[in-house]
């Protein structure tokens, strides 16, 4: 009986790792962690370019104006000489300029609304910033899919590489594990195919800003927040004390 019993779960174990690892070749890959940008003023401009250049004319951030980006340092001028289209307004809404039934039939579905991607996006992996950040670098040839693309963070997107003249091209490396016969590939690095406009390195600081812009501007009060919230607590730890001696005082002569 414990034989049998050690062989089954010696069984349902050696299934689930190939299941583990054939899931981990499939897009499951882990989630590099993102720079944490939300205090760099010029890290958070140039992601709002990077932004507008190339996201925003396929995905809209309905929920936020043009004129808040002034929160990260940049002035009503500069937001009309580099980050408006010609017939938008400083205090329009960032609305993508493609037609949703164009964008649908070129792509199979709508793109969403980055508004609040970098939060909605957090999971078991990490945080949103991380998944975006893992997501935009993980990006290789296939001429099998439609739009010529993959990605190893999310198999069989329907998104293109819009950033690939930056990154220029990579091939995923897999690594065969398992017994002979049940091997599953593991994801374990990128080889360079062709050079981008950018520099390995270059271009992950890139996508670090961009993904900066994309979790600030899911929430732009967040840095404020923190700053209320210790000083918050600070107040109530004061008063705490304050309010401790102020009641032993008040019973000290009552027994």
């Amino acid at each position: 009986m414990k034989k049998t019993l050690s062989f089954l779960f010696a069984s349902l174990a050696l299934a689930f790792g190939l299941a583990g690892t054939a899931f981990a070749a499939a897009g499951s890959v882990a989630w590099d962690q993102a720079p944490n940008k939300l205090n760099d003023l010029p890290s958070l401009q140039h992601g709002a370019k990077l932004f507008v250049n190339y996201c925003l004319s396929c995905h809209s951030a309905a929920y936020m104006r043009f004129n808040r980006l002034q929160d990260i340092g940049l002035t009503q001028q500069q937001i009309k000489d580099n980050l408006l289209f010609t017939t938008d307004k400083v205090g329009d809404n960032m609305v993508a300029a493609i037609n949703p039934k164009e964008a649908k039939e070129w792509f199979g579905a709508n793109p969403p609304d980055l508004t609040l991607v970098a939060r909605s996006r957090a999971g078991a992996g990490g945080t949103g910033a991380d998944y975006l950040y893992t997501f935009l670098r993980g990006y290789y040839r296939d001429p099998t899919k439609a739009t010529g693309w993959n990605n190893i963070a999310f198999p069989n997107v329907g998104m293109p590489n819009v950033l690939w003249e930056l990154q220029g091209q990579r091939d995923p490396v897999f690594e065969k594990l398992g017994p002979k016969g049940h091997e599953a590939e593991v994801f374990r690095g990128w080889k360079q195919v062709s050079a981008g406009a950018l520099t390995p390195r270059q271009y992950d600081e890139a996508v670090g800003n961009l993904v900066g812009y994309l979790q600030w501007m899911a929430e732009p009060a967040q840095q404020t927040r923190v700053r209320v919230g210790v000083w918050v607590l600070l107040f109530l730890g004061i008063f705490t004390v304050i309010a401790w001696r102020l009641n032993a005082a008040f019973w000290k002569d009552i027994r």
